[in-house]
């Protein structure tokens, strides 16, 4: 474009390192790249013919409306990697099917910008998707009620953005519940729900919830599978060689403080603080590093 147009546009290199560090990748250019993936990942041509592992962007049903996902940004550190970075990401499912099949990655810091990295789960094992998670949810014994009690009593219960978030080797559900008054504006926070594997709870706080679901310590391994061939990190490339990480190693942690420290990372989150939630990830870090170095648990 900028050889077509070439008064309109500045060399990135003529940015200040400052103002460069904040750019983030955008959304409309990962959103199209995604959309792309999801058929051209194929790369046997007979599959890729007939269509057999074509994906699509989960589509999620809140407060009675069914709409895509769409791509969001969040910092967190990738495997491989020292430190957490902003990235932009996004999953997929099987065409016509509800389970994860894979995510898709678009990095923003430094000499990152703009690789995408696909996470790729395998197909033999069922990891629950958005919309599988939305409707257990729904069909919850405790949490459904509560919700109708809530939506009975003249005020309105908003179903907040799925939040699926890899912490490490981990995948989490998180969806917060908000409550507005009839004669009210701005919505209050009333509940934090929270789905891992075959466990859905719900609670006051995330700490409270990650308490309960987990019953007091780390679990080993937090991610949708057990074993080691649990997920497969590639780059976007789908010819590049694909590395297997082992989600079976378990560190116990002082429990209680981690999730405080993840508490105000999320608040920062929330906020869209993300300097100070980027500072509150490294810290949470610091804690699990020194407790795995001291031997905790």
């Amino acid at each position: 474009i900028s050889k077509i147009f070439p008064d309109l546009f500045t060399p990135i290199e003529a940015m200040s390192a400052d103002l460069r560090s904040h750019v983030r990748y955008p959304q409309d250019i990962f959103t199209l790249q995604t959309e792309m993936f999801s058929t051209y990942h194929m790369t046997n041509p007979a599959v890729f013919y007939n269509k057999e592992d074509q994906w699509d962007v989960p589509a999620i049903d809140s407060d009675g409306r069914t709409a895509q996902m769409e791509p969001y940004y969040t910092i967190m550190k990738l495997p491989g990697e020292q430190n957490a970075e902003f990235i932009q990401m996004l999953p997929f499912t099987p065409r016509r099917k509800d389970n994860l099949a894979a995510w898709m990655v678009a990095r923003s810091d430094g000499e990152h910008y703009g690789k995408l990295m696909v996470f790729q789960f395998p197909k033999q094992k069922l990891i629950f998707g958005p919309r599988q998670i939305v409707a257990r949810i729904n069909q919850d014994e405790e949490i459904s009620p509560q919700i109708t009690l809530w939506n009975q009593q003249g005020s309105q219960v908003i179903q907040g953005t799925l939040l699926v978030v890899p912490i490490e080797e981990s995948l989490l559900y998180i969806r917060p519940l908000y409550l507005r008054a009839a004669d009210g504006q701005i919505p209050e926070l009333k509940r934090v729900i929270v789905a891992y594997q075959n466990e859905i709870v719900m609670e006051e706080t995330l700490a409270l919830a990650l308490n309960r679901l987990f019953g007091g310590r780390a679990p080993d391994g937090l991610l949708a599978a057990t074993t080691s061939d649990s997920l497969t990190v590639g780059s976007s490339n789908p010819t590049s060689s694909e590395t297997a990480f082992d989600p079976s190693i378990g560190i116990s942690i002082p429990w209680s403080e981690a999730l405080q420290q993840l508490e105000r990372a999320l608040e920062a989150q929330r906020e869209g603080d993300w300097s100070r939630y980027g500072s509150e990830l490294n810290q949470l870090r610091q804690i699990l590093e020194q407790n795995s170095a001291s031997g905790g648990g």
